[in-house]
Order: structure tokens, then sequence, then C-alpha cells
């Protein structure tokens, strides 16, 4: 098993749920790791949600897989030191 879905795993057993900062940074750098620079078009602005999401996974544009990887790892051991 590699270190990234090791990180997969270990951030399920966060007690407390994290920032929405940390949760969109989780995301984009999972995103970015697995499908690449985002695709699709930006969601509308009634779908607030969604396009907070979109926009920062579209931020991370030009990383690359390895990169985006060990930014996930990094963020879900940060948060497993305070979120536990």
């Amino acid at each position: 098993m590699s270190a990234f879905e090791q990180a997969q795993l270990d951030v399920k057993t966060l007690t407390k749920r994290p920032a929405n900062e940390d949760m969109l940074a989780l995301y984009a750098h999972f995103k970015q790791a697995s499908a690449g620079d985002a695709s699709g078009s930006r969601p509308g602005m009634f779908d607030m949600v969604s396009r907070a999401k979109y926009d920062a996974w579209a931020a991370l544009k030009g990383m690359s897989k390895a990169a985006a990887e060990q930014a996930y790892i990094d963020k879900v051991n940060a948060l497993l030191q305070t979120h536990k």
C-alpha cells in the first residue's frame, strides 16, 4: 500500500471535522493526484459548494501527480496531529 493510499484510510479516522479550508485542500489535492488538472465547466454561482471545490482543484493546475499526492499526505498528517 502506498503512502497516498494509507493517507486516504487515515483521514477517515479523524475524530473532529476539519475546517472548510482543510476539507477543500484535501479534496483539491486528492482530485489533482487522481484525475489531473480540473476539467469540465465551472459550476454556477448558485451551487456554492461545488463551485468552491472546483475552484480549489483548478487552483492546482499544472501540479504533478507526485506533488499532489505528497501535499495530500502532508495535510492528512497535520490533521492527524490536531484532530485526534
